[in-house]
């Protein structure tokens, strides 16, 4: 029952609460731990594998990855993501201020998606293909899943960027964008020690 002098609709809107987390950020966590899960299984495989082989891993006659090149390529991707945490607390203050860092995080990911296809096109030179060998099928599987996975991050923080930049910044957007970014920079270190080390 209602008491009289209250409104139906400010009763309705009172009983309604904001959501703990976004639905733009839940959806994006439901999908990394999905993700979580693949990546945990394509690694386990490969470690599976590695530990398996009767010879010398990477097999023989096969060009050994880039240890160094990428571990510069990494720390680029962590620097990014340092970016991305300074373009959150901009953004908390004052949204425009946070086009900045934003688009330095922004570039320092494309970098790191193009020396990654730079890389390839090297090793693809060298004889490393998917059909050369099961360390160059692992290998392009692995680190292409993970390729996908950045440059639909980097299309996401791409809109929150946009979106600053027309002046009707989307907070939930951004955030669930950060997120997904998070993911892809986290999983890189573990890629990185069990397919390059």
């Amino acid at each position: 029952m209602l008491t009289s002098g209250c409104n139906p609709a400010s009763l309705a809107a009172a009983s309604r609460r904001q959501p703990v987390v976004p639905n733009a950020v839940l959806g994006v966590l439901l999908f990394v731990i999905a993700e979580a899960m693949l990546f945990a299984g394509l690694i386990a495989a490969f470690t599976i594998v590695k530990a398996g082989a009767l010879e010398a891993w990477p097999p023989a006659g096969q060009p050994r990855l880039p240890i160094e090149a990428t571990a510069f390529n990494s720390a680029v991707l962590l620097i990014s993501g340092i970016a991305l945490f300074q373009a959150r607390r901009a953004f908390r203050g004052s949204p425009s201020s946070a086009a900045m860092p934003l688009l330095v995080a922004l570039s320092l990911g494309a970098f790191f998606v193009v020396f990654q296809g730079y890389e390839w096109v090297a090793l693809l030179q060298q004889g490393l293909t998917i059909t050369s060998s099961i360390h160059g099928g692992f290998f392009y599987l692995i680190v292409g899943v993970h390729a996908l996975h950045a440059i639909g991050a980097l299309v996401m923080l791409i809109r929150a960027w946009l979106a600053i930049r027309r002046g009707a910044p989307e907070p939930d957007l951004f955030a669930a964008a950060q997120v997904f970014w998070y993911f892809v920079i986290g999983v890189w270190p573990i890629i990185y020690l069990e397919v390059y080390l």
